[in-house]
């Protein structure tokens, strides 16, 4: 079943970002954000890739949003990282490349060396410091700016390579435990708050479950290898053993479970949470993102009951009004057209018991970010002129037109544009 109005809207921003001389965004986007993945020209270049890919527009547009990104040297070595600098541009040129052989070739080349410098220096830091046993933080691992992103940026690249094992050997050692203070810890325990710096409110730290910035992307990153057929020993162990510790903090909601975006000390001592407000069933946290990446990883062991219970996990998030109050924007990083892209995917890999449930959730997601009656060129001019989410890929116009294509037509990417996300 397609759902015409959230097409038009996506072909409305897609419209409207046809040419960056005349798109109505800032200079922002071109200058400041020039190098960013997350806010700037190359995450609007993997949208009209991603259309380009599936027949929808022409590559001349994804070309043109390249060449702006491009026409100064990107930031490569240790002030680059996935979503920033010559990896971001490359990961956004290895979508465009898979459909347009030959195209590109000579840059990915010359990205690709200079990526893989980059994760050997990253891995001989990483193992350095943990044969010192001292705390990581989030930016060694992250999927965001660490070695799970790299692995994820391999994974769909060049999944046969020594990298990606070599990256996945890092995140078995990532799950071996840390004493300290007497506390027995997870070995990705990070001295600092979540923003990654030293933080009064997290004074011993804290343990990250998200998929973005914890471990949440690392469990998915094997779980995808995994059903790849990419194994290195130990390999469904440390998988086990991150479900272990995603159990143990399994939250119950009174519409179903949920997982909370991070543990700290006092909270590790005392066996418990401390109480919170309702969160948002996010990609980058909380529920949404880890159901997938349980589900991913449920689908790699052959675990039937726990693919299941992370299947309905989502789907009690997606139906729970406290929770999706808390969800405040349209956004693909945590707003509504992220939850729906989540669904899809889920729906596509669900269990027969569970496939309809998810399916049914699409619906009403896609109806709050393009609800009935709106004019979908509007619309497509309020996303992309959003002082404040952009028109980039995570938060803005970019990332909605994306994220609304798979749910609105059952059919899942052709460009592989959210390999980025570990969700597939």
């Amino acid at each position: 079943m397609t759902h015409p109005l959230a097409l038009k809207v996506a072909d409305a921003v897609a419209d409207l970002l046809a040419d960056p001389v005349t798109a109505p965004v800032g200079s922002r986007t071109t200058t400041t954000d020039r190098q960013q993945l997350a806010y700037g020209p190359l995450g609007i270049a993997l949208l009209h890739i991603e259309r380009a890919a599936g027949g929808l527009g022409p590559w001349q547009r994804a070309h043109d949003w390249l060449a702006i990104a491009a026409r100064q040297p990107f930031t490569s070595g240790s002030d680059s990282h996935p979503f920033y600098g010559a990896p971001a541009l490359a990961r956004t040129v290895a979508c465009a490349a898979e459909h347009l052989p030959g195209s590109y070739q000579r840059a990915l080349d010359t990205l690709d060396v200079q990526i893989a410098t980059d994760i050997r220096r990253r891995l001989s830091a990483a193992h350095r410091r943990i044969d010192a046993e001292l705390f990581p933080e989030l930016a060694e691992f992250d999927l965001i700016r660490g070695l799970t992103g790299y692995g994820a940026y391999l994974l769909h690249r060049d999944p046969g390579s020594a990298a990606v094992r070599a990256v996945l050997d890092y995140c078995l050692r990532l799950t071996e435990p840390i004493t300290d203070r007497g506390d027995i810890l997870p070995g990705w325990w990070t001295a600092s708050g979540p923003s990654g710096r030293p933080d009064e409110k997290f004074p011993g730290g804290h343990a990250n479950t998200g998929l973005a910035h914890g471990i949440g992307g690392v469990l998915a990153l094997l779980a995808l290898a995994a059903r790849h057929r990419i194994l290195v020993d130990r390999h469904h162990d440390a998988m086990r053993t991150i479900l272990a510790w995603l159990d143990r903090w399994q939250e119950e909601t009174g519409r179903g479970p949920a997982w909370p975006y991070w543990v700290t000390r006092a909270e590790l001592r005392e066996g418990q949470h401390a109480p919170s407000t309702p969160r948002r069933p996010s990609w980058c946290y909380g529920t949404a993102g880890l159901a997938r990446a349980q589900q991913l990883a449920a689908l790699a062991l052959g675990d039937i009951r726990r693919q299941t219970e992370a299947e309905k996990a989502l789907v009690s998030a997606l139906t729970d009004r406290v929770q999706l109050k808390a969800t405040t924007d349209n956004g693909l990083c945590h707003g509504t057209a992220g939850l729906a892209h989540i669904a899809a995917w889920m729906a596509t890999d669900a269990h027969p018991s569970t496939v309809r449930q998810l399916r049914a959730t699409i619906p009403a997601l896609l109806a709050t970010v393009c609800p009935p009656g709106i004019a979908p060129a509007d619309t497509a001019l309020t996303m992309v002129r959003d002082e404040k989410a952009g028109p980039g890929f995570l938060n803005g116009a970019a990332g909605i037109a994306l994220a609304l294509q798979a749910p609105a037509t059952a059919v899942p990417p052709h460009s592989g544009w959210d390999a980025c996300l570990l969700i597939a």
